[in-house]
C-alpha cells in the first residue's frame, strides 16, 4: 500500500511540474537531494562503523557484558514471565546497549531477533503478549547516552557544535523512557483489574 501511495505522489508531482511549466526546477531538485543523499549517506557510515567498532571492541573486552548484568535486575523486572536465561533477554539486553549508544541500525535486527524470541513465547499467537508491549514501548523511547546518528548528521551538515545535542538528548529520552514505562504499568494493571490478560 504504501508503495502506492509513494508512485501516486509522484506521479501527481511529475504532471503538477508539466502542466506549471516547472519541470527543469523538478529536475535540478532530483540531482541535487541525489548528491545530498550520498553526502549524508558517507557522512553516517563513516560515523557508525566508527561507534560499532567502538561497540566491537567493548564487546570483546566485556564491557557490553557488564552493562547488561547491570541492567538485567532492572529488565527482569519489568519483563517477570521471561525467563533470565531466555535467549529474548539477551537480545533485549543487546537492543537497549545498542540504542544507548545512539546505534539505532544495529539495535533495528536485534529488537527484530527479541520480538522473534518474544512470540515464540506467547506460542506463536497473532495477538501480542505483555512482554512484547513493553519492550516496544521501551525500544522506541530508549535512553541514548550518545546520539551517534543525530550527531553524525549534525557534522554533515557543517554544525559548529555537533555534540551539543548530546545533553538535551539525555534528558529527552530518560523522560521518554520512563513516561513509556509509567503508561505501559498504569495500561497493565488497569487490564488486569478489568480481567484482560
Amino acid at each position: 500500500m504504501v508503495n502506492y501511495l509513494w508512485v501516486g505522489m509522484t506521479v501527481i508531482g511529475v504532471v503538477f511540474a508539466m502542466i506549471n511549466g516547472t519541470m527543469d526546477q523538478v529536475n535540478e531538485a532530483l540531482f541535487k537531494s541525489a548528491k545530498d543523499a550520498i553526502t549524508l549517506s558517507f557522512g553516517l557510515m563513516s560515523i557508525l562503523v566508527f561507534w560499532l567498532g567502538l561497540m566491537k571492541i567493548a564487546q570483546d573486552a566485556g564491557l557490553l557484558d557488564k552493562l547488561s548484568g547491570l541492567f538485567r535486575p532492572i529488565i527482569t523486572r519489568l519483563f517477570p514471565e521471561i525467563p533470565s536465561n531466555h535467549p529474548a533477554m539477551g537480545y533485549i539486553l543487546s537492543n537497549m546497549m545498542a540504542n544507548f549508544f545512539g546505534l539505532g541500525n544495529a539495535a533495528t535486527p536485534l529488537g527484530i531477533k527479541a520480538m522473534e524470541q518474544l512470540k515464540e513465547l506467547n506460542g506463536g499467537k497473532a495477538t501480542v503478549s505483555r512482554s512484547m508491549i513493553t519492550f516496544l514501548a521501551i525500544n522506541t523511547s530508549s535512553i541514548t547516552l550518545i546520539p551517534t546518528t543525530v550527531i553524525a548528521i549534525r557534522i554533515t551538515n557543517n554544525s559548529s557544535s555537533p555534540t551539543d545535542i548530546v545533553f538535551p538528548t539525555i534528558i529527552a529520552t530518560a523522560i521518554s523512557a520512563v513516561g513509556a514505562i509509567a503508561i505501559d504499568r498504569y495500561y497493565y494493571h488497569k487490564r488486569t483489574r478489568n480481567g484482560v490478560k
